[in-house]
């Protein structure tokens, strides 16, 4: 039964050393095998005047926002056509791959080429999970199914998506989708 300990400066709220407790669990499940019942986290919290480094005593850095939200927030203003709000959520670098679609940066880029595909979209998530890098990216996953209606005002649904995205610093740098849905194009005679 894996046990951690961490210490902590004062000043995180409740969630966020909940957050810190489900990603150590989480971490250390990578590595050990056991259930997470079985692995035990333990927060020490220390008054910041009771810490010192370089003879200076030191306040603790705020949480990072939780990436699996701020992507929740970003598909949600894309999919409520909400730009400016979701514009607020990208880095200046931001790039889009979508299949059978060149490198985009830009969200006209993107509804100008959906358009020659559906007259709507809309994601239903079944799924997100946020990871680590070995740099300075959070990677989150966001799976779902797709519906909505093609260009001839049929409807389609249960279309498998997977999107992974790349945050830094809270922003989103980048955003990879993979889906069916130009396999269920040629199945239901929609071009693609």
């Amino acid at each position: 039964m894996p046990v951690i300990e961490v210490h902590l400066l004062e000043g995180y709220s409740a969630d966020d050393k909940r957050r810190l407790g489900e990603a150590l669990t989480d971490a250390t499940r990578l590595v050990v095998p056991a259930s997470p019942e079985l692995v035990t986290v333990m927060i020490h919290e220390m008054p910041a005047d009771n810490y010192y480094r370089g003879r200076t005593s030191r306040t603790p850095a705020p949480a990072l926002a939780d990436p699996c939200a701020i992507v929740e927030t970003f598909l949600q203003h894309l999919g409520n056509r909400n730009l400016e709000s979701a514009r607020e959520l990208i880095a200046d670098d931001f790039v889009m791959f979508f299949p059978a679609a060149a490198v985009m940066h830009q969200f006209a880029q993107l509804l100008e080429w959906s358009e020659t595909r559906y007259k709507r979209i809309e994601k239903t998530i079944d799924g997100i999970e946020a990871m680590q890098s070995a740099g300075d990216e959070s990677i989150v996953y966001c799976r779902g199914t797709l519906s909505g209606e093609w260009l001839d005002g049929s409807a389609f649904s249960g279309i498998r998506f997977i999107d992974r995205f790349e945050l830094v610093n809270g922003k989103i740098t980048k955003q990879e989708v993979w889906n069916d849905i130009a396999e269920t194009q040629s199945v239901s005679g929609q071009s693609a």
